[in-house]
């Protein structure tokens, strides 16, 4: 009876020791495939254009807004038709890279991803910001809503020039470049390469 019981208790041992270990075979086993697990270029895709914010660069902008017009016949400034306003303002300029539409090359643990040409995203000159002085109060040429829209217009597309000469779009690039870094060495890549598109001038 004893002999049979210990029996009994080796085939409960052997048992239990067999589907632990089948267990951990099956385990590792899906442990290495996961990890040589390939991305593909829709997989990696995937895992960046949620994120694109982080890449973004952002100029903050405060400036003074100086306006004046004339009445003009023939294009000549009537005398005593002067208009004018100074208005003072905060705001942003954005500039980044779409990743949407980068091109992704995957071989083994390289990966090669090809960025578009930066381009500034938004322009804003926060309203709640703006602050009038020196109006003009001239009867004949009274200051209009539309006065104030066009010289704010204008400030934008100054804001755009002035951003491009300090390097917001070089700088757009690099943000983007180094986003893209961290996440392809967190999804195991070993050789990163990250260039720019060229663009091909159109023939005349």
């Amino acid at each position: 009876m004893i002999l049979k019981n210990k029996r009994i208790n080796f085939v409960t041992i052997f048992f239990i020791l067999t589907t632990l270990l089948l267990a951990i075979l099956l385990v590792t086993n899906q442990f290495t495939k996961d990890k040589e697990r390939g991305y593909d270029s829709t997989t990696i895709l995937n895992r960046v254009v949620p994120i694109q914010e982080l890449a973004l660069v952002k100029y903050n902008y405060s400036g003074v807004i100086g306006y004046k017009d004339f009445l003009k016949i023939m294009r000549i400034n009537v005398p005593l038709t002067e208009k004018s306003f100074l208005l003072k303002y905060n705001g942003y300029i954005k500039a980044g890279v779409d990743f949407k539409d980068m091109k992704v090359e995957v071989t083994g643990k390289d990966v090669h991803i090809s960025l578009p040409k930066p381009k500034i995203l938004d322009t804003l000159i926060d309203e709640k910001s703006i602050r009038v002085y020196n109006e003009s109060m001239n009867a004949f040429n009274p200051i209009k809503i539309s006065d104030y829209n066009e010289a704010i217009m204008k400030e934008k597309d100054t804001m755009i020039n002035d951003a491009i000469t300090q390097g917001i779009l070089r700088d757009a690039t690099k943000q983007a470049e180094m986003v893209l870094t961290s996440i392809m060495k967190d999804m195991g890549f070993e050789k990163i390469t990250i260039t720019q598109e060229v663009s091909i001038p159109k023939p005349k």
